[in-house]
C-alpha cells in the first residue's frame, strides 16, 4: 500500500494521460460499433450485451498485466423520451422484448477504464429502418439534434478556465487569467439561448462531474437548468478531468421518474459489513469486476455463479453501500437527446479523452438558426492551442439556415 501512495495519479504523470487515452480509444471504438447495431426492430438488451462483450474483448488486449481495468460504464441504450441510461434485464421478458423504433433518437452510453482511469461517452443517433440508406433528417428531430450539437460545442468551450488560450503580452495574458470564470447561472443562460433558437429546452439538472481515479462523481459539478434544491459546485481548473454532459428536449425539459425498476448501480465509498453471506458474496463480485464504476444487474445475471444477487443488491442499496440510479424520462414523453464527453483540461486547452463523433451537419436540415452574436463569438473560439503548423486553418463558422458551421472540426490533441 505504501508504494501505491507514492504514485502520482494526476495529469502531471504522463502514464495517467496515456491510460485515459487508451480507455478513450476503446470507448469510441465500441460506441461506433454499437451505433451500427441500432436499427429498427433490434432488441435493446441484445445491443447492450453485444456492446459489453466488445468492451471486454478490447480491454483484454491492452495492459495485460494490469488487473484493475474493465468497464467505466456498461452499454446502455435509452429510448426516445428516456433521459438516463437504460439497460434492460434479459431475465425480464417485458424488458427483453423492447425493440428500437425507426426514427426515434436513442442515447448510447458506455465506457472503459484502465487502472481506474475511466472514459465515458454518450451519443444520440436516429434509428434507421433496416436495410435502408440514411436520409436527410428534417423537422423537429433535426431541430433537436442541431440544438444539442451546438449547445454541447458551447459548453465544451465554457469549460476552459479564463486565460488558458490567451495570447499577447504577459500583461494581457495575466489580465485574461485574472478574469472570473462564468457562473453556473451564466452557463445555463447561454446554453438556453441555443436551445430557444431551435425551440427546444435544456433537460432539467443535466450534470457534468469532475472525474478522478476510480471516481466519476467527484467534488465538483456543473448543473445545467437545476431543479429546485439542486446546484453546482466549483469551476473547472487546469489539471482536471471532467465528464461533460449536454441534454436537450423537444418538450419542457422537466423530468419524471419512470415506473420501472432501476437496473444500473454503483459501489459507493461507504463501508458497512453486510449481514448476509449472500450479500457479502455479491458485493465481492461487484468490487472485483466493477470497482466503483457503474454496472448493470444484467451483468450480474450473466456472471452465472451468483443466482441470489438481487438479495445482495437490495441489502447493499439499503445500507448505502450501493447507489441505485433511478430511471428518469422527459415529463411530457417528448424526445430527448444527450451527449457526454470525457475531457482533460491542460495548459494547452481541452483534450478530449472520449467523445461522440462530430455530427454530420449535412444530414440535418432546419429552418431555424442561432442569431445571438455572443453565442457565435464563443463558438468561434478553438478548444486548444495549435501546437504546430496546420495545413488547414480554422474557418469561422458560417451562419446557415440550419445554424450549421463550416470547418467545425478541431484538433484537441
Amino acid at each position: 500500500m505504501s508504494d501505491d501512495k507514492e504514485i502520482d495519479y494526476s495529469l502531471a504523470n504522463p502514464d495517467t494521460l496515456t491510460k485515459y487515452r487508451v480507455a478513450a480509444t476503446i470507448s469510441e471504438k465500441v460506441l461506433a460499433a454499437v451505433s451500427k447495431l441500432c436499427v429498427a426492430g433490434e432488441k435493446i438488451v441484445s445491443i447492450c450485451q453485444q456492446g459489453d462483450k466488445l468492451i471486454e474483448e478490447e480491454v483484454s488486449k491492452v495492459y495485460r498485466t494490469t488487473k484493475l481495468k474493465g468497464f467505466s460504464h456498461p452499454t446502455t441504450v435509452s429510448p426516445s423520451s428516456y433521459v438516463t441510461p437504460y439497460t434492460p434485464l434479459a431475465s425480464d421478458s417485458a424488458e427483453a422484448n423492447v425493440e428500437l423504433q425507426a426514427g426515434e433518437p436513442v442515447k448510447i452510453q458506455l465506457g472503459a477504464q484502465i487502472d481506474g482511469f475511466g472514459s465515458i461517452v454518450c451519443d444520440t443517433i436516429i434509428v434507421q429502418p433496416k436495410d435502408q440508406a440514411e436520409d436527410v433528417i428534417t423537422g423537429r428531430i433535426a431541430d433537436l439534434m442541431l440544438a444539442t450539437y451546438y449547445a454541447n460545442e458551447l459548453l465544451l468551450r465554457l469549460m476552459l478556465p479564463p486565460g488558458v488560450l490567451a495570447s499577447g503580452s504577459d500583461e494581457e495574458k495575466a489580465k485574461a487569467a485574472a478574469a472570473k470564470p462564468p457562473t453556473q447561472t451564466k452557463i445555463t443562460s447561454l446554453l438556453d439561448k441555443v436551445a430557444k433558437s431551435y425551440e427546444c429546452n435544456l433537460v432539467e439538472s443535466t450534470t457534468s462531474w469532475l472525474f478522478d481515479r476510480n471516481e466519476i462523481e467527484g467534488k465538483k459539478k456543473i448543473v445545467i437548468a437545476p431543479a429546485d434544491g439542486t446546484k453546482g459546485e466549483g469551476s473547472p481548473e487546469v489539471g482536471e478531468v471532467w465528464g461533460v454532459e449536454m441534454g436537450m428536449s423537444l418538450g419542457s425539459g422537466k423530468v419524471k421518474t419512470i415506473d420501472q425498476r432501476p437496473t444500473l448501480f454503483r459501489r459507493t465509498t461507504n463501508t458497512y459489513i453486510l449481514k448476509s453471506q449472500t450479500a457479502r458474496k455479491t458485493l465481492s463480485t461487484i468490487q472485483n469486476k466493477f470497482g466503483h464504476f457503474p454496472f448493470s444487474l444484467r451483468q450480474l445475471e450473466e456472471e452465472g455463479g451468483d443466482t441470489n444477487y438481487k438479495v445482495g443488491v437490495h441489502e447493499g442499496a439499503r445500507q448505502s453501500v450501493l447507489r441505485r440510479y433511478e430511471l428518469v424520462g422527459d415529463k411530457d414523453g417528448s424526445p430527448v437527446a444527450r451527449l457526454l464527453t470525457t475531457l482533460a483540461i491542460t495548459k494547452n486547452g481541452i483534450t478530449k479523452l472520449g467523445a461522440p463523433p462530430a455530427l454530420d451537419l449535412s444530414k440535418f436540415q432546419s429552418d431555424k438558426k442561432i442569431t445571438d452574436e455572443e453565442i457565435w463569438k464563443i463558438l468561434e473560439q478553438p478548444l486548444s492551442k495549435n501546437k504546430g503548423k496546420s495545413k488547414n486553418k480554422k474557418k469561422k463558422p458560417a451562419k446557415k439556415a440550419g445554424g450549421a458551421k463550416d470547418g467545425d472540426d478541431e484538433s484537441d490533441e
